[in-house]
């Protein structure tokens, strides 16, 4: 008789990780009925503080280029004293990882259980692997109750990539394992879910809310029209979740007035995951200071900057097995403040200003392309499709019209004067009825 193969059976029940410790303190949490979101600052920084301790502990253990760079910084034992010394790690840059799927690796590359990347449009992809605990244990441990409020009866439409990156899937574990959402799989516009397809699958069961990026938030409002789909009455959404790209609040709230509903900006990454999120009053993002703990660095000098000051966002995961990123420079461009905000939420406030590369200067001074948008948008009669290219001395602006009855020259000379105003620099408008719409990033900027 032919002896049958055992097959081992994928189990988290006898996990054994450095991040065990942590459920003990969230299950409190728990049984108090208490989250994260309303802790005093000292029981946040002090969990935080551990689960940091936590980390080094963990690296300086597992992956000899962590100890190596902890080492030459200095370290003899994985330990700060105080969070203030988290300044003293070394941090960790794009270009250090890139094209490496095993130089920050903490796991046997038996015990991956799913890898994401990113797009890599600027070289080789960045490899982000995540143990299963990882994803359905430990990224489950903090709740946020007061900025997510999905239950088991809302349908949820997940409109971002899952090819590789983190978002598509990243969203549908969030909504089924953290709120038992019904998920409807959309995609961007892939070919088992072309826009039609998606917008009548969200109309068949009633999605009420919606995660996709600023852009095709757009193409989907537009693209409704055309099919005959009443949106905020076939489609009932009450929440949008923006992400994957940026946008100015002034292009958030025409698409809320559009969908009939509350949208609210969702910062993450392929690499670090979840970073911060807006709640209702829309001033900031709460960072999830039990996932990630967040810092505004000096870009040229990567010395830590406090409250107020505008630099580069570096981002250190707290709960993370497979693959923990310390002290991650992002790339991104923003500011904290402690929260002030009316919500209630005590955790810390980031203000995003764009990507670092994707700063304008115009005229001697720095713009964000959020703030470029914002001036934009400023005009009911531009549509959400347009192109900023700076040229010597100027700008030339492209952009279509939206529901005017003024001419395309009548059209052009007013956003002229406009953004002219606003910005103080010579400003070229051409007017354009074809756009190219687009299911990946939208780019706004071309240099």
């Amino acid at each position: 008789m032919k002896q049958q193969s055992h097959k081992m059976i994928v189990t988290m029940d006898d996990h054994i990780s450095h991040l065990e410790a942590f459920k003990s303190f969230f299950k409190q949490l728990d049984n108090e009925a208490s989250t994260i979101e309303k802790l005093p600052r000292d029981k946040i920084e002090g969990y935080q503080l551990q689960a940091i301790n936590a980390a080094l502990a963990h690296v300086w253990e597992r992956n000899a280029y962590y100890r190596a760079r902890l080492e030459e910084a200095g370290f003899s034992k994985p330990e700060i004293a105080t969070l203030d010394e988290l300044a003293s790690v070394p941090m960790l840059t794009k270009d250090a990882i890139r094209g490496d799927k095993e130089k920050i690796l903490c796991v046997a590359p038996k015990d991956i259980g799913q890898v994401h990347l990113t797009s890599g449009t600027s070289g080789k992809p960045i490899y982000t692997a995540y143990s299963l605990a990882d994803q359905y244990v430990y990224d489950l441990l903090p709740k946020y109750v007061e900025l997510f409020q999905e239950t088991e009866a809302d349908v949820a439409a997940v409109a971002l990539p899952y090819e590789f990156a983190l978002p598509g899937l990243g969203f549908q574990r969030l909504f089924q394992f953290a709120f038992g959402t019904a998920v409807l799989s959309l995609g961007k516009g892939g070919y088992m879910a072309p826009v039609e397809k998606s917008l009548e699958l969200m109309k068949e069961y009633g999605a009420t809310v919606l995660a996709t990026t600023p852009s095709y938030a757009a193409l989907l409002a537009e693209e409704s029209e055309k099919y005959g789909i009443r949106i905020g009455e076939d489609i009932p959404l009450k929440k949008i979740y923006l992400t994957g790209e940026g946008c100015s609040h002034t292009f958030r709230q025409r698409l809320e007035k559009w969908w009939g509903c509350e949208a609210s900006f969702f910062y993450g990454s392929t690499e670090c995951g979840v970073v911060a999120v807006e709640c209702s009053q829309h001033k900031g993002y709460h960072v999830m200071e039990g996932h990630v703990k967040v810092e505004i660095v000096e870009p040229a000098t990567g010395q830590k900057l406090p409250y107020g000051k505008t630099g580069e966002i570096v981002v250190t995961t707290l709960l993370r097995e497979a693959m923990p990123m310390l002290r991650y420079r992002s790339g991104d461009i923003g500011y904290l403040q402690p929260s002030a905000c009316s919500c209630g939420l005590t955790m810390d406030v980031l203000h995003l200003r764009g990507r670092m590369e994707n700063i304008v200067s115009l005229g001697g001074e720095d713009y964000s392309p959020f703030m470029l948008e914002h001036f934009l948008m400023e005009l009911p009669e531009v549509g959400m499709w347009y192109h900023l290219k700076p040229e010597q001395g100027g700008l030339r602006i492209e952009v279509e019209p939206f529901r005017t009855t003024l001419t395309d020259e009548q059209l052009a000379e007013r956003v002229r004067k406009h953004m002219q105003d606003r910005l103080g620099v010579a400003c070229v408008v051409d007017i354009r009825h074809d756009i190219p719409r687009t299911f990946g990033k939208a780019t706004r900027i071309l240099i």
